[in-house]
């Protein structure tokens, strides 16, 4: 999953959401150099990561990906899924988006000493282009996977990837509904055994 899922699947736990959001950035052990709260949500973020990478329909997704895009399939599925939680939001949360990222943002602003040097130089860029709202539209996915393209060291197609989620849209939307709903539940037991 991308940002979005991540940030929603913490709860409503700042540290747990900060730990989450920052755990691509904490490798191996590295983990324990941060407070408690804040493990937690990487532990989960790397649970989250293991349950999606693992799951069926998930592998589903990513095959249609995979003759174009190889290896850079699940990244794409990843931000496409995001596409569906932004797009669906009200079906999940109470509170409108445009709320919710902004109220995200302003945590990060918050806890910026705790964040990694990756991530606080990478946070101007998400707000002021209000990364997490752009993807309630296939243009703003569009975007996401274009600069992601450019950041990618390797040679890759990700650019061209909002035409297959056009080209496939009803057959992506039918995969990540029910695979939401079970990693929902995983996510909410996940952070019960990690209290």
């Amino acid at each position: 999953m991308n940002f979005l899922a991540h940030i929603y699947l913490s709860g409503d736990d700042h540290d747990t959401t900060i730990g989450n959001f920052i755990a691509d950035g904490i490798k191996g052990k590295k983990y324990l150099n941060y407070p408690k709260s804040i493990q937690k949500g990487i532990l989960l973020h790397r649970g989250i990561d293991s349950f999606t990478d693992q799951h069926p329909i998930v592998k589903q997704s990513t095959k249609r990906l995979h003759k174009n895009h190889g290896h850079y399939s699940g990244v794409i599925v990843d931000i496409f899924y995001d596409h569906f939680l932004a797009k669906n939001w009200n079906k999940y949360h109470n509170q409108p988006l445009e709320q919710y990222v902004d109220t995200f943002y302003k945590l990060l602003e918050e806890n910026y000493e705790v964040l990694p040097s990756r991530i606080q130089g990478m946070m101007p860029a998400m707000i002021s282009n209000n990364w997490l709202l752009s993807y309630t539209s296939i243009t703003g996915i569009s975007k996401i996977l274009e600069q992601m393209s450019v950041r990618v060291k390797h040679p890759n197609s990700m650019h061209l990837a909002a035409l297959e989620l056009k080209q496939f849209y009803t057959q992506f939307e039918a995969e990540f509904t029910p695979f939401f709903e079970e990693l929902r539940t995983f996510s909410k037991n996940k952070i019960t055994a990690l209290s």
